[in-house]
């Protein structure tokens, strides 16, 4: 018999397709095509090949900006996945208490990004804010328009408080599937703490964490309204990462050719390294098992 196969199924998906094709390819394409073109007016644009991939990765300021966002994302993350995988393990399992410290540790995560930064800048001035003013009457001179050092330790306990909510959530329901069998197999061995952490909640905590760093990486170095809200990328520009550096060059200075080389480049760097850490991680698991 002759099988008669139906693909009216794809009309179903069309809907998505067209979305994705609206929301994400267009749009890329227009950047690709920006990207190599030098873009007077609407009507008066030249060809220009490479040559704005090729200044971009030559631009001194670009360069420190991505070492400036490589050392926030990388601190971001060796503070934030062993700190929510700490408070993960410490929240209760069940119950009334269960519910409300899932309220607690989610309210960070309820507020828009603009808010935050507008809210440690409150925090952290030194007449009115909280944070500021304990550290000055402390005895320390803590100014972050004016210290580096201050600048970039607010934005990153600002973004630990803001985002590890989310690592924490996420190990905590990786924490919540794990059969009670194994905990009474681990009593029974006479298993420590730190024996069962090693050996029966780490190895299942693996999958949501590749979920969480993938997540944190990919914001935490796209990241843009907190760290402008609260210092302007300063003092100087100690504190302008990589997407600030773009929206200078994309909307004011309107230099869309190399903008669009730019953001490309932005792209796959996150792309690249996004990569990377998903094969580490996937590697590590396989060498343990």
């Amino acid at each position: 018999m002759n099988k008669v196969q139906n693909n009216r199924a794809w009309f179903l998906i069309l809907p998505m397709l067209l979305l994705v094709a609206f929301s994400a390819i267009i749009p890329l394409m227009t950047v690709v095509n920006y990207s190599v073109q030098d873009v007077f007016d609407p009507n008066t644009r030249f060809f220009t090949g490479t040559e704005w991939f090729v200044a971009m990765l030559n631009d001194p300021a670009l360069q420190s900006a991505l070492l400036r966002q490589f050392a926030f994302s990388f601190t971001i993350l060796a503070i934030q996945v062993p700190l929510g995988i700490g408070i993960a393990l410490l929240m209760p399992k069940q119950g009334w208490r269960a519910s409300l410290v899932l309220i607690l540790v989610t309210l960070p995560l309820l507020i828009p990004w603009n808010v935050v930064g507008s809210i440690w800048q409150i925090f952290t001035r030194g007449d009115i804010g909280l944070m500021g003013w304990g550290l000055r009457e402390l005895g320390y001179g803590y100014n972050i328009t004016r210290n580096p050092v201050d600048a970039w330790a607010t934005i990153i306990l600002m973004d630990v408080w803001h985002w590890t909510p989310l690592i924490a959530l996420l190990c905590y329901s990786g924490l919540r599937s794990i059969p009670e069998a194994y905990y009474q197999a681990a009593r029974i061995d006479r298993a420590s703490r730190w024996a069962v952490f090693r050996y029966i909640q780490l190895p299942k905590l693996t999958n949501v964490l590749v979920i969480g760093v993938l997540l944190r990486f990919m914001h935490s170095f796209m990241i843009y309204a907190e760290p402008f809200v609260l210092t302007g990328g300063g003092p100087g520009s100690s504190t302008t990462f990589l997407s600030q550096s773009l929206a200078i060059m994309a909307i004011a200075q309107f230099d869309v050719g190399p903008s669009a080389a730019f953001s490309l480049i932005y792209f796959l760097i996150i792309l690249l390294v996004c990569w990377v850490f998903y094969t580490a991680i996937m590697n590590l698991q396989k060498d343990k098992s």
